[in-house]
């Protein structure tokens, strides 16, 4: 537990932690949802969504009600995964190169130097390359997707949710089927081979973040109601699927005779993007403000149900304790009576006390919200959040009362510049220790010619840059030129590194200055580009050469020092320059 004494939690409670020495240690199944918001569950009081299987979970669960995580998907994954904020982490935004950890030890880690077995299902979004890929993070199996989403340009070229290539091990491998189905189906499996030791799963769906794709029976109960009461029908029947898929886990637990004894999470990663509408006209948001990316209510306070019978977590209890994100590493290690790692200083607290008993006695502490969409570090004050009590001070200047003001419409920072002054105070202090941890200035970086990953492989999407971001592959098809172009690597070893940059990827090949070889079935409008050189920066080396037509990749080998550097590339075009859309690297054997 780091500094910060506001943020210790006192019980005087004795007996409330059953002993678990004397029996297996509970399994942990952590269920997280992608942009499904505060209101987009039934058992939350949504009038049109049917979510009958985790409104039953959420009956038979612990609930914390005044749960927060990060507006965006990138930062609450690292604080999940690290128990430290994001802008302690190093991974505060989804893009431009701070989505990926630095090299970061995290629950996975602690779980398995504590004897438990490790899987990823879904989604990472916290590199993609070594040393922060999930298998480098203390996953023993991780099938799941690259990037941030399903489909995005990082990811396998042709993903379309449904028969898709995922990486298995970091290996692709064909799949058949719907991608939420796909993460359960591998789950249940993961635990059939493994149930007869402690198992710990990261359960993390890419529903239903956009594109909204779902089977036509899944979406058609909402149709009717898109356009006039909801934003979209099959955003709703992406829900309904993961739905389904939850209550077929909590269906084999139970036949397994694993439920007693298994810790399972249902929780979200943000608020809704496409489930309420900012202007109110449409969706359930709960009776808050904002969406996702928002410091509003809406955009971090998420659902939060927790289950343990044989621990005596359920019964449908509400805890209005704030909790957050960065309290599930402590609160997991105090269930499962694990040793932390010295290396994770996690910011968070261990709120299990809480959920044996009702004890509501948590002395004063803050949550502290600063993320930014670029490779800079958060402001100080502004585009921040500060949340203590029923108090929620956004950038550092608008102060709301959460509880008689759900809505967020009445600034009283003026009423109560005592309240504005100490939470200032408090951030003041959380930022200059802040400011002492590398991962403040230091770009998380990929490694190159290390033993555990031969070829790395840097895509426009995680480029850092001026511009703004680069997401879809039709993006790429339509040649969008961007001026994102630089990715941070560090050399391990010193010796000769080839460089291969490319308009199209490996697995969906084609001349720089031409399309594709194979087309495939989408609806993509592919467009040709007309650069005529590629020019690559690293170490002290600028490199120039031209591109030649049917050239599907242009290849400069360069000697290159071990050690940390930038490498730079661009395409050259006219008078103008952009950046490469796909760049391998790897080292001469």
């Amino acid at each position: 537990m780091r500094i910060l004494g506001i943020y210790l939690l006192f019980f005087a409670i004795s007996g409330t932690v059953s002993n678990i020495t004397a029996q297996k240690q509970p399994n942990v199944i952590l269920v997280l949802t992608d942009d499904q918001g505060i209101g987009d569950l039934g058992a939350h009081g949504n009038p049109w969504i049917k979510t009958p299987n985790i409104d039953k979970f959420y009956k038979e669960s612990v609930r914390m009600t005044d749960f927060h995580v990060s507006p965006l998907c990138t930062p609450t994954r690292a604080a999940i995964m690290t128990g430290r904020y994001p802008i302690n982490n190093g991974a505060w935004a989804t893009f431009k190169g701070r989505d990926a950890l630095s090299n970061a030890t995290t629950m996975a880690d602690m779980f398995k130097q504590n004897g438990y077995k490790t899987a990823l299902f879904g989604k990472w979004h916290l590199g993609d390359n070594y040393p922060n890929r999930p298998t480098d993070s203390g996953f023993e199996i991780a099938v799941h997707h690259l990037a941030g989403g399903v489909g995005e340009l990082s990811d396998y070229w042709g993903n379309s949710y449904f028969d898709d290539v995922y990486f298995v091990n970091n290996e692709p491998k064909q799949f058949k089927g719907y991608c939420t189905d796909v993460w359960f189906n591998e789950t249940i499996k993961f635990i059939d081979q493994n149930k007869d030791e402690p198992f710990f799963i990261y359960l993390s769906t890419n529903a239903p973040h956009d594109p909204l794709i779902v089977a036509e029976e899944y979406a058609k109960p909402y149709q009717h109601l898109e356009g006039k009461e909801i934003i979209s029908a099959n955003l709703y029947g992406m829900i309904a699927n993961i739905d389904e898929n939850f209550g077929k886990l909590r269906e084999y637990l139970e036949d397994s005779d694993l439920e007693d004894n298994t810790i399972l999470i249902f929780m979200t990663d943000n608020g809704t993007r496409f489930g309420y509408s900012p202007d109110g006209k449409f969706g359930y948001n709960k009776g808050f403000e904002g969406i996702k990316g928002d410091k509003l209510e809406g955009g971090h306070r998420v659902p939060f149900f927790i289950r343990w019978p044989e621990g005596k977590i359920n019964g449908g209890t509400d805890l209005k304790a704030l909790t957050a994100h960065v309290d599930i590493v402590p609160t997991l290690a105090g269930l499962c009576e694990l040793n932390i790692p010295e290396s994770m200083h996690p910011d968070g607290i261990d709120f299990s006390p809480l959920l044996f008993k009702a004890n509501k006695n948590l002395i004063e502490r803050s949550v502290f919200m600063h993320s930014r969409q670029d490779w800079r570090p958060p402001k100080d004050v502004m585009e921040t959040c500060i949340l203590k009590d029923k108090w929620r001070l956004l950038h550092g200047k608008q102060l709301y009362n959460i509880e008689n003001d759900p809505k967020q419409q009445q600034d009283l920072s003026e009423d109560h510049p005592e309240i504005v002054s100490q939470l200032l105070e408090e951030n003041a202090a959380f930022l200059k220790e802040t400011k002492e941890n590398s991962e403040y200035y230091e770009l998380p970086l990929a490694i190159a010619g290390h033993e555990a990953q031969q070829e790395l492989t840097f895509t426009i999407q995680h480029a850092i840059g001026e511009d703004g971001g680069i997401w879809k592959t039709e993006q790429v098809a339509a040649g969008i030129k961007n001026k994102n172009n630089t990715h941070a690597l560090e050399i391990a070893k010193k010796g000769t590194y080839i460089i291969s940059c490319r308009r199209w990827p490996k697995e969906h090949p084609g001349p720089i200055l031409g399309l594709p070889l194979q087309t495939r079935s989408d609806d993509f409008a592919y467009k040709a580009i007309t650069p005529e050189k590629v020019r690559i920066q690293i170490a002290n080396l600028i490199l120039e050469k031209e591109i030649v037509p049917g050239d599907l990749e242009v290849i400069f080998n360069v000697e290159l020092d071990k050690g940390k550097t930038l490498l730079i590339n661009d395409f050259l075009e006219d008078d103008n320059s952009y950046g490469v859309y796909y760049t391998y690297v790897k080292r001469e054997q």
